[in-house]
């Protein structure tokens, strides 16, 4: 795999992260840099492990992970989606409250969520004898730098929207999950 295509693997990979650190800024209206850092770097992180993990599994439980790997994010997004839809019909006052709090346990499943698909991209780095280490930084980093931009991106968007913006960031989320768990099924 050339330099050219891992970049290009990266911002593919990225895009699910980008979309819910877009999502996560909607919501958020006024992160602190110490928000966005944390939010971006978890998904960095989880975008570089995630082939790793896949990588490792690839012979022993390719199967397994690939079946049901959508199913799990799907039932994630689907979830926290509905959780920020409901939000945005809340009264401005409970909204405000809730929607300021970035934590490791609101964080975490996101993460692991838009980084599923990464895992069956590590299946593959055995099979294309792709050097995993620089792959897995290129993953990691890029996807860092996309999502810090996104969150805030998209706080200032929230701003202008208040609740619209929740009830969209939801949106958003349940399409993601409904996109990946359509190309497992369809493809």
């Amino acid at each position: 795999m050339s330099s050219y295509e891992l970049v290009l693997l990266a911002f593919a990979l990225a895009m699910d992260a980008v979309a819910v650190s877009l999502a996560e800024g909607l919501q958020l209206r006024r992160p602190s840099w110490r928000d966005a850092l944390f939010i971006a770097g978890m998904f960095g992180l989880f975008q570089a492990l995630m082939p790793v993990l896949g990588w490792l599994l690839a012979f022993r439980f390719a199967d397994l992970v690939s079946e049901a790997t959508p199913w799990i994010a799907f039932g994630m997004l689907l979830v926290i989606g509905a959780h920020m839809v409901r939000e945005s019909f809340e009264d401005d006052d409970d909204h405000h409250g809730a929607t300021s709090v970035v934590t490791l346990r609101s964080v975490t499943p996101l993460a692991i969520a838009t980084s599923i698909d990464a895992a069956a991209v590590g299946v593959t780095f055995g099979v294309l004898e792709v050097s995993v280490a620089p792959a897995v930084t290129v993953i990691g980093v890029v996807t860092f730098a996309l999502s810090l931009a996104a969150v805030f991106v998209g706080a200032r968007v929230g701003e202008r929207l208040g609740r619209w913006a929740t009830l969209a960031g939801g949106v958003i989320l349940v399409l993601i999950g409904l996109r990946i768990l359509l190309t497992h099924l369809l493809g």
